[in-house]
């Protein structure tokens, strides 16, 4: 049924003009925006295809390679399901060669250096997301809330600012299911000695 209401989607395409790249699109979507269950409004409105990039294509055009989900440091999970949310444990900053991101912002590093720790931490996320997804990204509806903790001085007050560069990562890969709630805390240090640490909820469909 479901190959019968594609062919059917991708005639009333083609009768307007229109292409369809399967391999670059999901479509998750009816005409009004609205999620739907897979029926023939999923793929078909009058004469009209809502096309959904997925977030995998997003992390390609920000040129994004996501690592390996690391192992739990501890007596706890990396992520958990329950009902529809997705729960990641914190993911430290950890730079793209694998090596820790360490310091204490406001002294050992800047706050633009802090934000780039954080846009590590937001990559370790979606790694760990993928993995509890069954390597599919889109099966994530929308990002819930972060919660990120820098490593700062005792006068430094620019915590939002570094968290940020989790915030924007996580917007910028999904759109506008990644806008989300936020707390941005500061701490004197930090496991390992890293500067950032970011956990997270995700909605799931």
């Amino acid at each position: 049924m479901k190959k019968i209401l594609l062919i059917i989607a991708l005639i009333s395409l083609s009768a307007c003009n229109g292409k369809f790249d399967t391999k670059k699109f999901d479509l998750r979507k009816d005409c009004t925006g609205n999620e739907t269950n897979k029926t023939l409004s999923d793929v078909f409105c009058k004469k009209k295809i809502i096309l959904i990039m997925s977030f995998e294509d997003n992390l390609k055009k920000l040129n994004i390679n996501l690592p390996s989900a690391a192992n739990p440091v501890g007596s706890y999970v990396a992520t958990k399901i329950t009902g529809k949310y997705l729960f990641i444990s914190g993911q430290i900053s950890i730079d793209k060669n694998g090596d820790l991101i360490k310091g204490k912002i406001g002294k050992d590093l800047s706050t633009d250096e802090g934000y780039k720790a954080a846009e590590r931490c937001a990559i370790n996320i979606i790694a760990q997301a993928k993995k509890a997804c069954d390597n599919n990204l889109n099966k994530i509806k929308s990002c819930v809330k972060l919660t990120g903790y820098v490593n700062s001085t005792d006068d430094f007050i620019e915590q939002p600012k570094v968290i940020n560069g989790a915030s924007d990562l996580i917007a910028s890969v999904f759109e506008g299911a990644g806008m989300h709630t936020r707390a941005a805390v500061s701490t004197n240090s930090l496991p390992l000695g890293v500067a950032v640490e970011v956990d997270a909820i995700f909605e799931l469909n």
